[in-house]
Protein backbone atom coordinates (compact mmCIF):
# COMPACT_ATOMS: atom_id res chain seq x y z
CA UNK A 1 0.00 0.00 0.00
CA UNK A 2 1.27 3.58 -0.99
CA UNK A 3 2.47 5.23 2.00
CA UNK A 4 1.48 8.60 1.24
CA UNK A 5 -2.06 7.33 0.19
CA UNK A 6 -2.24 5.79 3.77
CA UNK A 7 -1.05 8.62 5.24
CA UNK A 8 -3.64 10.97 3.04
CA UNK A 9 -6.42 8.14 4.47
CA UNK A 10 -5.18 8.70 8.07
CA UNK A 11 -5.58 12.37 7.80
CA UNK A 12 -8.73 13.31 5.81
CA UNK A 13 -11.08 9.96 6.19
CA UNK A 14 -12.31 10.39 9.49
CA UNK A 15 -11.73 6.74 10.65
CA UNK A 16 -11.86 6.96 14.56
CA UNK A 17 -8.03 7.22 15.93
CA UNK A 18 -6.73 7.73 12.74
CA UNK A 19 -4.80 11.33 13.27
CA UNK A 20 -3.80 9.77 16.89
CA UNK A 21 -2.22 6.12 14.78
CA UNK A 22 -0.91 8.91 12.12
CA UNK A 23 1.03 10.38 15.08
CA UNK A 24 1.94 7.20 16.86
CA UNK A 25 0.40 8.03 19.79
CA UNK A 26 -2.02 4.92 19.82
CA UNK A 27 -1.43 1.43 21.22
CA UNK A 28 -2.74 -1.65 19.30
CA UNK A 29 -3.72 -5.18 20.78
CA UNK A 30 -0.86 -6.88 18.88
CA UNK A 31 1.57 -4.11 21.12
CA UNK A 32 -0.22 -5.60 24.09
CA UNK A 33 0.33 -9.62 22.71
CA UNK A 34 3.94 -8.46 22.25
CA UNK A 35 4.38 -8.70 25.70
CA UNK A 36 3.89 -12.34 26.11
CA UNK A 37 7.56 -13.03 25.32
CA UNK A 38 8.57 -10.43 28.27
CA UNK A 39 10.46 -12.00 30.80
CA UNK A 40 9.24 -9.56 33.28
CA UNK A 41 6.12 -10.92 35.12
CA UNK A 42 7.15 -13.27 38.57
CA UNK A 43 5.17 -16.47 38.10
CA UNK A 44 3.16 -15.38 41.23
CA UNK A 45 2.30 -12.50 40.18
CA UNK A 46 -1.43 -11.26 39.72
CA UNK A 47 -3.80 -9.14 37.96
CA UNK A 48 -6.43 -6.34 38.24
CA UNK A 49 -9.03 -5.68 36.54
CA UNK A 50 -10.43 -2.22 37.60
CA UNK A 51 -14.21 -1.86 36.94
CA UNK A 52 -15.62 1.62 36.74
CA UNK A 53 -19.05 2.06 36.98
CA UNK A 54 -20.00 5.74 35.02
CA UNK A 55 -22.68 7.99 36.40
CA UNK A 56 -22.98 7.09 40.25
CA UNK A 57 -24.21 3.14 40.92
CA UNK A 58 -26.88 3.52 43.74
CA UNK A 59 -25.82 1.26 46.25
CA UNK A 60 -29.17 0.76 47.77
CA UNK A 61 -30.36 -1.10 44.57
CA UNK A 62 -27.04 -3.04 44.81
CA UNK A 63 -26.63 -4.27 48.32
CA UNK A 64 -29.98 -3.65 49.79
CA UNK A 65 -31.04 -3.74 53.52
CA UNK A 66 -34.28 -5.24 53.42
CA UNK A 67 -35.12 -5.64 56.59
CA UNK A 68 -33.14 -2.04 57.94
CA UNK A 69 -36.04 0.29 59.52
CA UNK A 70 -36.68 3.04 57.31
CA UNK A 71 -35.83 1.37 54.25
CA UNK A 72 -39.04 1.06 52.46
CA UNK A 73 -40.16 4.39 54.16
CA UNK A 74 -37.15 6.20 51.98
CA UNK A 75 -37.32 4.46 48.61
CA UNK A 76 -41.02 4.39 48.29
CA UNK A 77 -41.70 2.48 45.00
CA UNK A 78 -37.95 1.67 44.28
CA UNK A 79 -37.89 -0.54 47.48
CA UNK A 80 -37.43 -4.36 46.81
CA UNK A 81 -39.69 -6.53 49.39
CA UNK A 82 -37.72 -9.24 51.17
CA UNK A 83 -38.99 -11.99 48.97
CA UNK A 84 -37.80 -10.01 45.59
CA UNK A 85 -34.36 -9.62 46.49
CA UNK A 86 -31.59 -12.04 46.55
CA UNK A 87 -30.86 -13.03 50.20
CA UNK A 88 -27.22 -12.93 51.48
CA UNK A 89 -28.52 -13.27 55.19
CA UNK A 90 -31.85 -12.20 57.17
CA UNK A 91 -30.96 -8.62 56.57
CA UNK A 92 -29.22 -7.80 53.22
CA UNK A 93 -29.86 -8.78 50.18
CA UNK A 94 -28.78 -8.09 45.77
CA UNK A 95 -30.67 -6.60 43.66
CA UNK A 96 -32.73 -9.54 41.31
CA UNK A 97 -30.43 -9.11 38.06
CA UNK A 98 -27.60 -10.06 39.98
CA UNK A 99 -27.97 -13.52 40.38
CA UNK A 100 -24.41 -14.72 39.16
CA UNK A 101 -23.07 -12.59 41.50
CA UNK A 102 -24.42 -14.96 44.35
CA UNK A 103 -23.49 -17.91 43.20
CA UNK A 104 -19.79 -16.19 43.45
CA UNK A 105 -20.76 -14.69 47.02
CA UNK A 106 -21.69 -18.75 47.76
CA UNK A 107 -18.40 -19.55 46.31
CA UNK A 108 -16.56 -17.49 48.82
CA UNK A 109 -15.12 -15.74 45.59
CA UNK A 110 -16.86 -11.79 45.88
CA UNK A 111 -16.19 -9.79 48.68
CA UNK A 112 -19.02 -6.90 48.81
CA UNK A 113 -17.44 -4.21 51.07
CA UNK A 114 -20.36 -1.79 52.15
CA UNK A 115 -20.28 1.78 53.30
CA UNK A 116 -17.32 2.64 50.75
CA UNK A 117 -16.33 6.50 50.61
CA UNK A 118 -14.11 9.88 51.21
CA UNK A 119 -14.32 12.56 53.99
CA UNK A 120 -15.97 16.03 52.63
CA UNK A 121 -18.08 13.66 49.97
CA UNK A 122 -18.77 16.31 46.37
CA UNK A 123 -22.14 15.30 44.43
CA UNK A 124 -19.76 16.20 41.19
CA UNK A 125 -19.39 13.51 38.71
CA UNK A 126 -16.41 14.93 37.86
CA UNK A 127 -15.23 16.05 40.64
CA UNK A 128 -15.92 12.65 42.90
CA UNK A 129 -14.39 10.64 39.80
CA UNK A 130 -10.69 12.57 40.33
CA UNK A 131 -10.95 11.82 43.60
CA UNK A 132 -11.40 8.19 42.95
CA UNK A 133 -8.97 7.83 40.12
CA UNK A 134 -6.40 10.14 41.74
CA UNK A 135 -7.04 8.39 45.27
CA UNK A 136 -6.91 12.06 46.68
CA UNK A 137 -9.85 13.18 48.32
CA UNK A 138 -8.22 16.29 50.02
CA UNK A 139 -6.87 17.97 46.32
CA UNK A 140 -7.70 15.65 43.74
CA UNK A 141 -3.49 16.03 41.57
CA UNK A 142 -2.60 15.57 38.01
CA UNK A 143 -1.71 11.54 38.22
CA UNK A 144 -4.14 8.74 38.87
CA UNK A 145 -3.27 5.77 41.82
CA UNK A 146 -2.27 3.61 39.50
CA UNK A 147 -0.57 5.73 36.81
CA UNK A 148 1.70 6.63 40.44
CA UNK A 149 2.07 2.81 40.32
CA UNK A 150 3.07 2.46 37.03
CA UNK A 151 5.81 4.98 37.35
CA UNK A 152 7.01 3.17 40.25
CA UNK A 153 7.24 -0.47 37.77
CA UNK A 154 8.98 0.73 34.70
CA UNK A 155 6.16 3.23 32.89
CA UNK A 156 5.87 1.09 29.28
CA UNK A 157 2.22 1.70 29.17
CA UNK A 158 1.03 -2.02 27.95
CA UNK A 159 2.06 -2.90 32.03
CA UNK A 160 -1.58 -0.70 32.38
CA UNK A 161 -4.32 -1.04 30.01
CA UNK A 162 -7.44 0.38 29.53
CA UNK A 163 -10.20 -0.58 27.15
CA UNK A 164 -11.69 2.36 26.83
CA UNK A 165 -11.80 5.52 24.20
CA UNK A 166 -9.90 7.74 26.12
CA UNK A 167 -7.17 6.92 28.78
CA UNK A 168 -8.42 7.10 32.07
CA UNK A 169 -7.07 9.54 34.59
CA UNK A 170 -6.57 6.75 36.94
CA UNK A 171 -3.68 5.47 34.78
CA UNK A 172 -1.77 8.91 34.36
CA UNK A 173 1.34 9.08 35.83
CA UNK A 174 4.09 11.40 36.38
CA UNK A 175 6.33 9.96 34.31
CA UNK A 176 4.67 7.54 32.56
CA UNK A 177 1.21 6.58 31.18
CA UNK A 178 -0.85 3.39 30.57
CA UNK A 179 -2.05 2.35 27.07
CA UNK A 180 -5.44 3.05 25.25
CA UNK A 181 -6.69 0.29 23.45
CA UNK A 182 -10.33 1.10 22.30
CA UNK A 183 -12.96 -0.78 21.74
CA UNK A 184 -15.83 1.29 19.54
CA UNK A 185 -15.90 -1.00 16.30
CA UNK A 186 -15.03 0.73 13.35
CA UNK A 187 -16.81 3.82 12.21
CA UNK A 188 -15.86 3.82 8.62
CA UNK A 189 -16.30 6.41 6.36
CA UNK A 190 -19.03 6.14 3.47
CA UNK A 191 -17.91 3.95 0.73
CA UNK A 192 -14.84 2.20 2.68
CA UNK A 193 -15.15 -1.13 3.07
CA UNK A 194 -13.29 -3.63 5.70
CA UNK A 195 -11.15 -4.56 2.64
CA UNK A 196 -9.87 -1.41 2.02
CA UNK A 197 -9.25 -1.48 5.19
CA UNK A 198 -7.19 -4.42 5.94
CA UNK A 199 -5.21 -3.30 2.76
CA UNK A 200 -4.18 -0.59 4.74
CA UNK A 201 -2.91 -2.97 7.60
CA UNK A 202 0.06 -4.19 5.44
CA UNK A 203 3.35 -2.45 6.03
CA UNK A 204 5.49 -1.66 2.77
CA UNK A 205 9.51 -2.20 3.05
CA UNK A 206 11.18 1.19 3.80
CA UNK A 207 8.04 3.07 5.20
CA UNK A 208 9.08 4.87 8.82
CA UNK A 209 8.67 3.39 11.92
CA UNK A 210 5.49 5.37 12.73
CA UNK A 211 4.06 4.77 9.84
CA UNK A 212 4.54 1.00 9.75
CA UNK A 213 2.82 1.14 13.29
CA UNK A 214 0.05 2.76 12.02
CA UNK A 215 -0.36 0.21 9.25
CA UNK A 216 -0.38 -2.24 12.14
CA UNK A 217 -3.18 -0.21 14.14
CA UNK A 218 -5.32 -0.31 10.98
CA UNK A 219 -5.04 -4.17 10.77
CA UNK A 220 -5.55 -4.69 14.82
CA UNK A 221 -8.62 -2.50 14.13
CA UNK A 222 -10.11 -4.88 11.74
CA UNK A 223 -9.35 -7.91 14.25
CA UNK A 224 -10.80 -6.02 17.50
CA UNK A 225 -14.25 -5.24 15.82
CA UNK A 226 -14.59 -9.48 14.80
CA UNK A 227 -13.54 -9.81 18.33
CA UNK A 228 -16.60 -7.47 19.32
CA UNK A 229 -19.07 -8.98 16.69
CA UNK A 230 -17.95 -12.61 18.26
CA UNK A 231 -18.98 -11.36 21.41
CA UNK A 232 -22.34 -9.74 20.64
CA UNK A 233 -23.35 -12.50 18.70
CA UNK A 234 -23.00 -14.79 21.88
CA UNK A 235 -26.05 -13.14 23.54
CA UNK A 236 -29.58 -12.45 22.74
CA UNK A 237 -29.71 -9.45 24.60
CA UNK A 238 -30.18 -5.97 22.50
CA UNK A 239 -26.54 -4.18 22.34
CA UNK A 240 -25.46 -2.11 25.19
CA UNK A 241 -26.71 1.35 24.92
CA UNK A 242 -25.94 3.26 27.71
CA UNK A 243 -23.39 5.97 27.86
CA UNK A 244 -21.27 7.19 30.85
CA UNK A 245 -21.26 10.31 32.53
CA UNK A 246 -18.09 12.38 31.39
CA UNK A 247 -15.69 9.90 29.93
CA UNK A 248 -15.50 5.91 29.91
CA UNK A 249 -18.42 3.46 29.49
CA UNK A 250 -19.33 3.85 25.99
CA UNK A 251 -18.16 0.18 25.08
CA UNK A 252 -20.12 -2.97 25.33
CA UNK A 253 -18.85 -4.54 28.96
CA UNK A 254 -18.71 -7.99 27.62
CA UNK A 255 -16.11 -6.96 24.56
CA UNK A 256 -14.02 -5.27 26.66
CA UNK A 257 -13.58 -8.37 29.56
CA UNK A 258 -13.10 -11.04 25.94
CA UNK A 259 -10.04 -9.01 25.36
CA UNK A 260 -9.12 -8.87 28.61
CA UNK A 261 -9.64 -12.17 28.93
CA UNK A 262 -7.83 -13.21 25.90
CA UNK A 263 -4.70 -10.88 26.80
CA UNK A 264 -4.84 -13.05 30.11
CA UNK A 265 -4.52 -16.24 28.47
CA UNK A 266 -1.56 -15.50 26.57
CA UNK A 267 0.01 -14.65 29.57
CA UNK A 268 1.06 -10.69 28.46
CA UNK A 269 2.94 -8.70 30.49
CA UNK A 270 -0.05 -6.34 31.37
CA UNK A 271 -0.37 -6.36 35.33
CA UNK A 272 -3.28 -3.60 35.62
CA UNK A 273 -6.67 -3.19 32.97
CA UNK A 274 -9.34 -0.74 33.16
CA UNK A 275 -12.40 -1.39 31.81
CA UNK A 276 -15.79 0.11 31.99
CA UNK A 277 -19.92 0.56 31.99
CA UNK A 278 -21.65 3.54 31.76
CA UNK A 279 -25.69 4.92 32.52
CA UNK A 280 -26.05 4.94 36.27
CA UNK A 281 -26.52 8.59 36.10
CA UNK A 282 -31.03 7.11 36.79
CA UNK A 283 -32.41 10.19 38.01
CA UNK A 284 -36.02 8.70 36.98
CA UNK A 285 -37.90 5.40 36.71
CA UNK A 286 -34.54 3.70 37.96
CA UNK A 287 -35.96 0.76 38.98
CA UNK A 288 -36.21 -1.32 35.91
CA UNK A 289 -33.03 0.54 34.24
CA UNK A 290 -30.64 -0.71 37.32
CA UNK A 291 -32.18 -3.77 37.27
CA UNK A 292 -31.15 -3.95 33.54
CA UNK A 293 -27.74 -2.48 33.70
CA UNK A 294 -26.79 -4.45 37.23
CA UNK A 295 -28.02 -7.74 34.66
CA UNK A 296 -25.24 -6.63 32.05
CA UNK A 297 -22.81 -6.20 34.61
CA UNK A 298 -23.41 -9.25 36.38
CA UNK A 299 -23.54 -11.43 32.78
CA UNK A 300 -20.46 -9.85 31.72
CA UNK A 301 -18.12 -10.36 34.83
CA UNK A 302 -19.37 -14.02 36.44
CA UNK A 303 -18.78 -15.01 32.50
CA UNK A 304 -15.52 -13.47 32.71
CA UNK A 305 -14.68 -14.88 35.91
CA UNK A 306 -16.00 -18.50 34.57
CA UNK A 307 -13.41 -18.53 32.16
CA UNK A 308 -11.06 -17.15 34.44
CA UNK A 309 -11.24 -19.98 36.49
CA UNK A 310 -10.18 -22.24 33.84
CA UNK A 311 -6.54 -21.82 33.75
CA UNK A 312 -3.29 -21.02 36.13
CA UNK A 313 -2.89 -17.13 34.53
CA UNK A 314 -6.71 -16.15 35.45
CA UNK A 315 -6.80 -17.69 38.49
CA UNK A 316 -4.37 -15.11 39.50
CA UNK A 317 -7.11 -12.33 38.46
CA UNK A 318 -8.66 -10.15 40.89
CA UNK A 319 -11.76 -8.03 39.70
CA UNK A 320 -12.17 -4.68 41.58
CA UNK A 321 -15.41 -3.00 40.60
CA UNK A 322 -16.49 0.74 41.65
CA UNK A 323 -18.41 4.03 40.90
CA UNK A 324 -17.54 7.45 42.17
CA UNK A 325 -20.23 7.79 44.10
CA UNK A 326 -23.85 6.02 45.30
CA UNK A 327 -27.11 8.00 45.63
CA UNK A 328 -29.28 9.94 48.22
CA UNK A 329 -31.43 7.53 51.00
CA UNK A 330 -34.89 8.69 49.83
CA UNK A 331 -36.29 8.31 46.22
CA UNK A 332 -36.71 11.57 44.15
CA UNK A 333 -40.27 12.59 42.62
CA UNK A 334 -39.43 10.91 39.57
CA UNK A 335 -39.03 7.42 40.65
CA UNK A 336 -35.13 7.99 40.40
CA UNK A 337 -32.51 8.96 42.85
CA UNK A 338 -30.10 11.92 43.34
CA UNK A 339 -26.46 12.06 43.64
CA UNK A 340 -25.55 10.27 46.99
CA UNK A 341 -21.84 9.73 48.67
CA UNK A 342 -20.79 6.15 50.21
CA UNK A 343 -21.91 2.69 48.37
CA UNK A 344 -20.36 -0.24 47.58
CA UNK A 345 -17.41 -1.74 46.34
CA UNK A 346 -17.12 -5.14 44.93
CA UNK A 347 -14.13 -7.56 44.90
CA UNK A 348 -14.15 -11.00 42.63
CA UNK A 349 -11.88 -14.21 41.23
CA UNK A 350 -10.19 -16.54 42.78
CA UNK A 351 -7.75 -14.69 45.05
CA UNK A 352 -10.71 -13.37 47.05
CA UNK A 353 -12.14 -14.42 50.13
CA UNK A 354 -15.74 -13.62 49.73
CA UNK A 355 -18.11 -12.40 52.51
CA UNK A 356 -19.76 -8.91 53.60
CA UNK A 357 -17.22 -6.47 54.29
CA UNK A 358 -17.72 -3.37 55.99
CA UNK A 359 -19.91 -1.49 58.62
CA UNK A 360 -23.73 -0.96 56.66
CA UNK A 361 -24.23 2.60 56.64
CA UNK A 362 -27.03 3.63 58.59
CA UNK A 363 -30.65 4.74 56.56
CA UNK A 364 -31.53 6.84 60.38
CA UNK A 365 -28.17 8.52 61.11
CA UNK A 366 -27.77 10.32 57.63
CA UNK A 367 -25.57 13.83 56.59
CA UNK A 368 -28.24 15.99 54.80
CA UNK A 369 -30.10 12.59 53.40
CA UNK A 370 -26.90 11.27 52.76
CA UNK A 371 -25.67 7.95 53.95
CA UNK A 372 -22.16 8.45 55.75
CA UNK A 373 -18.87 6.60 55.09
CA UNK A 374 -18.07 3.74 57.13
CA UNK A 375 -14.97 2.40 54.80
CA UNK A 376 -12.28 4.82 53.27
CA UNK A 377 -11.82 3.66 49.61
CA UNK A 378 -8.03 4.18 49.94
CA UNK A 379 -7.87 1.26 52.39
CA UNK A 380 -9.11 -1.21 49.89
CA UNK A 381 -6.75 0.57 47.17
CA UNK A 382 -3.84 -0.39 49.17
CA UNK A 383 -5.12 -3.49 49.66
CA UNK A 384 -5.06 -3.94 45.99
CA UNK A 385 -1.76 -2.56 45.49
CA UNK A 386 0.13 -4.64 48.43
CA UNK A 387 -1.62 -7.68 47.65
CA UNK A 388 -2.38 -7.79 43.72
CA UNK A 389 0.61 -5.27 42.66
CA UNK A 390 3.10 -6.18 45.34
CA UNK A 391 3.71 -2.54 45.39
CA UNK A 392 4.20 -0.10 48.48
CA UNK A 393 0.38 1.50 49.54
CA UNK A 394 2.36 4.33 51.08
CA UNK A 395 4.56 4.94 47.94
CA UNK A 396 2.03 5.31 45.79
CA UNK A 397 -1.00 6.48 48.15
CA UNK A 398 0.68 7.77 50.79
CA UNK A 399 -1.58 5.78 52.43
CA UNK A 400 -1.03 2.49 53.95
CA UNK A 401 -4.35 1.17 55.98
CA UNK A 402 -5.12 -1.93 53.95
CA UNK A 403 -8.84 -3.16 54.63
CA UNK A 404 -7.57 -6.59 56.00
CA UNK A 405 -8.76 -9.83 54.64
CA UNK A 406 -9.55 -9.36 51.66
CA UNK A 407 -6.86 -11.42 49.70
Amino acid sequence: MDTVTRRKFLITSGVVGGAALAAGSAWTLRDVFDTATWDDRPGDAKTLVLVTLYGGNDGLANVIPFAEKGYREARNELAYSAEEVIKLNDTVGLNPGLAGFKRMFDQKKLAVIRGVGYPKPDHSHFRSMDIWQTAQPDRPGNTGWLGRWLDTFGGDPRHAVSFEPVLPPLLAGATSAGAAVPVTGLALPNGVQTATLEKFGATSAGEPALQARAARAFADLVSVDTLIHSVDSDTDDEPEQAGGTGTGGRSDLKAQLDLVARCVEANVATRVFSVSLGGFDLHAEERDSQESLLKRLDEALTGFAERMAKTEAGRKVVVAVYSEFGRRVAANGSDGTDHGTASNMFLLGSPVKGGLYGEQPSLSDLDNGDLKFTTDFRSVYATLLKDVLDADPQQVLGYDRAFPGLL
